[in-house]
């Protein structure tokens, strides 16, 4: 699977053209895109600058030599490549597993191409097998976790090492294991709206194109525009 992953993360750097500023993104595949646009800047002459959605990814671009910008310093993001959880027929998807949703979601918002790098498991007909992350802020976050219980959504702590993980933010991420979700655009208003979360994993008709790793080869998805 790793080698698959590799090719599709290969395959979305091929739309990186000179001048561009892209958004890097956080997870096994995303982390191929990010190499191979390393390869390209030392062997190829690349000139890009990017915005990154992880700790860990700018850790890595630095060391590959890409130059990057703060997130306020741009107004548009040419192209973002970042990974998916899961992945629907509508093109709404659960993302956040590694933790990045938030800064996901922030430089994704003013990407003006998004694409989505998974494997052919992450493709599903209703989303929800995945656990929803859902970052919330620490203050009150019990209290947050009281109104998920008695909605009956199955709230989890992620924890780190017996501790609560913490996000880039120092946000902590409470999962829902959902099972299902019918209708993800109502779900994300309803957390849109709930004091006390920062951002949720349901990234809803964000994606324009998906690049799907299996094991027949790549298959490109392109939404209806």
């Amino acid at each position: 699977m790793e080698n698959l992953k590799e090719q599709a993360g290969v395959r979305a750097a091929q739309y990186v053209t000179d001048g561009m500023t892209v958004g890097l993104g956080t997870g096994s595949t995303a982390y191929y895109f990010v190499q191979e646009l390393g390869r390209r800047l030392k062997e190829e002459g690349l000139q890009i600058k990017a915005v990154t959605t992880s700790s860990r990814t700018s850790k890595q671009a630095r060391e590959l030599g890409i130059p990057l910008l703060d997130i306020d310093e741009v107004e548009s993001i040419d192209l973002t490549v970042d990974g998916a959880d899961e992945v629907d027929k509508d093109f709404n998807g659960i993302k956040g597993g590694g933790g990045a949703l938030l800064m996901e979601k922030v430089v994704a918002l003013p990407s003006q191409h998004y694409i989505w790098v998974v494997d052919e498991t992450k493709l599903v007909n209703q989303l929800g097998a995945f656990k929803l992350p859902v970052e919330v802020v620490r203050y009150g976050a019990k209290q947050v976790f009281r109104r998920f219980e008695k909605a009956g959504y199955r709230p989890s702590l992620r924890l780190q090492d017996g501790q609560p993980y913490l996000t880039d933010m120092q946000n902590f991420i409470i999962d829902l294991d959902l099972k299902a979700i019918p209708d993800p655009e109502a779900l994300a208003l309803e957390l849109d709206q709930m004091v006390g979360v920062v951002e949720h994993g349901l990234f809803n008709g964000l994606v324009d194109t998906v690049i799907v790793a299996g094991q027949t080869g790549l298959q490109i998805l392109e939404k209806n525009k």
